[in-house]
């Protein structure tokens, strides 16, 4: 039909005086291409847009996920919610709300009518390349002096005063942080390491200045009085607050061997430690210790590189207390075909020195390994030493215990992202620490929403991503503990699903080249499903959402004369 003019019965009625000149209207499929609780993409004026039928309502949106452009098409739909394939973030299917992070901003959204048995979809030219919508928000009130503290400023305190926002809070919010940089995306540092700081910053100053933020940096908090609320910090001031977020996350633990202070040893946490580290391994011998997700990140990102690069791990393989030995194995069999050389069940007991920059690292085997630059990332410590003689409860390892309101034992003070211990609903409430970015911005909207007495429980369930050679793992759930691993497709063709199983249930998933599966199975866990054994093992995938409706050739290109 590409072409031809419809008859005006087959127009939707409009306004003679609407502003057809901005707008532009297709037909983009039949009716009866698109069942309830499916979704395709289709095109408008060349621009493709997210077409959804959820609970017997049609919408448009945008097609790409507002964090890394992934297309939702590809995804999963469940009930009102889109999950995008990639990182998980969620839409709601029919305002384009963002429901669930990594991704901050909403989708924007398109007119939908139907009319004899055809979709027309309406799109308004001008703001049809606009792929994100910022939700609306507030700003601070004239003499409303209610006045909100973030320490932190990373990813958690940005959402947190987001939420606050959108929530129309017209108090003061101030975000305090030691870093040099406005919040910036942090998972990017061990995949793209010549990175431009300016170029993964979260929102920039114009931002925060439009909606009432007071942003502050290089400013670390030294104590917490919490009976005179107040946060005293490394400039001798202070502030005082009548509601508190703690959320100054983790940083890098260093090893304690002799050799650690010579130069070239390098640790990774802000995009300058990123960009040295860079530079310091181009065409020189890496040593990396530690085999984890920023370890295993590094080493990948820098084949072809690097001279030669050698990793050093505690563990038999890597990954082992997180993906599991099955995947690790995987992981370590894609680099050392890369050349990448491996000394597992080990530990550095020296880092020897020439001329004051590191030349060999010593192992506990008694290997000697040549080393122009180490990078060490064996795990991570909580900034919460200016907590202690403060009144907020810590565990063992001197992390914030909260409960599912993101609240500690101190009324006002709340506490979020990577420092919180908190309570995870799919593992039946049991206090946990999860060091993900989505989760410490879901902690964040939670924390906001309960500040202003909008009692909301924490029920994210744990999503995240490591990159490989380029390949995504994508993981979803909270698997310690499994006991079996059910697996689909095969790891020798780089196209898998692993399902972790615990007492005849799903508790976790992973995969590599099998998108949707790891949202289908979140999207699962975040309705409280149990996912048996016997679903899992079962050859009728069906649940996972893997195929999708393409809309009818002919009726997905006819413009409608406006």
């Amino acid at each position: 039909m590409s072409g031809t003019k419809p008859h005006r019965d087959e127009h939707p009625d409009s306004d003679p005086e609407d502003t057809a000149s901005e707008e532009l209207t297709e037909v983009v499929c039949l009716e009866s291409d698109l069942q309830d609780g499916q979704m395709m993409e289709v095109e408008v004026g060349r621009h493709s847009v997210l077409l959804t039928r959820c609970e017997g309502k049609y919408s448009a949106l945008g097609h790409q996920c507002t964090h890394y452009g992934a297309p939702l098409s590809k995804g999963v739909l469940s009930g009102h919610t889109v999950r995008c394939p990639w990182h998980g973030a969620c839409f709601n299917a029919h305002t384009g709300d963002l429901e669930e992070y990594p991704g901050m901003d909403c989708l924007p959204c398109h007119k939908v009518k139907i009319q004899n048995s055809k979709v027309y979809v309406t799109v308004n030219k001008k703001t049809l390349r606009q792929e994100k919508r910022v939700k609306q928000m507030g700003a601070a009130v004239p003499g409303n002096t209610h006045t909100i503290v973030l320490l932190g400023g990373g990813a958690a305190s940005l959402i947190c005063a987001e939420t606050l926002r959108q929530e129309n809070f017209g108090g003061r919010i101030i975000m305090v942080s030691s870093d040099e940089l406005l919040p910036y995306d942090k998972t990017r540092l061990s995949k793209v390491m010549n990175v431009e700081s300016d170029t993964i910053l979260l929102r920039r100053m114009e931002f925060y200045q439009k909606y009432d933020i007071e942003v502050r940096l290089r400013r670390e908090a030294v104590s917490v009085d919490t009976d005179n609320k107040t946060v005293s910090f490394n400039d001798g001031s202070v502030q005082s607050y009548d509601q508190l977020l703690i959320s100054t996350g983790c940083r890098a633990k260093g090893l304690d061997v002799p050799g650690m202070k010579l130069d070239n040893v390098r640790m990774l946490e802000t995009p300058e430690d990123a960009r040295q580290i860079h530079a310091a391994c181009l065409g020189c011998n890496v040593v990396l210790v530690g085999t984890s997700f920023v370890g295993m990140e590094v080493a990948s990102y820098l084949i072809n590189k690097a001279l030669s690069i050698t990793v050093i791990g505690s563990s038999q393989l890597p990954y082992q207390n997180t993906l599991g030995r099955e995947i690790g194995k995987f992981t370590m069999k894609m680099l050392s075909e890369k050349n990448v050389k491996f000394f597992m069940n080990d530990n550095v007991t020296e880092i020897r020195g020439v001329e004051g920059k590191v030349k060999f690292v010593a192992l506990k085997s008694g290997k000697v390994i040549p080393a122009d630059v180490l990078i060490v990332g064996i795990g991570i410590k909580p900034n919460s030493e200016f907590l202690k003689g403060s009144k907020i409860q810590m565990d063992s390892k001197n992390f914030v215990i909260v409960d599912k309101y993101m609240r500690t034992n101190v009324p006002d003070v709340y506490c979020g992202g990577d420092l919180a211990t908190f309570p995870l609903k799919m593992a039946q409430n049991r206090l946990v620490n999860i060091g993900h970015w989505q989760m410490a911005q879901a902690h964040a909207r939670i924390a906001a929403l309960n500040m202003l007495n909008k009692p909301t429980e924490l029920n994210s369930v744990p999503f995240y991503w490591t990159v490989q050679l380029g390949k995504t793992i994508r993981y979803a759930g909270y698997g310690e503990g499994y006991t079996d691993i059910v697996l689909k497709g095969k790891f020798e063709d780089r196209k898998f699903l692993a399902l972790y199983i615990k007492n005849d249930e799903v508790i976790a998933a992973a995969s590599l080249n099998y998108d949707p599966a790891v949202s289908a199975v979140a999207e699962r866990f975040a309705a409280g499903k149990v996912i048996t054994r016997e679903e899992a093992e079962s050859d009728d995938l069906s649940w996972l959402q893997l195929s999708r409706p393409t809309p009818s050739a002919t009726h997905n290109t006819t413009s409608v004369p406006c």
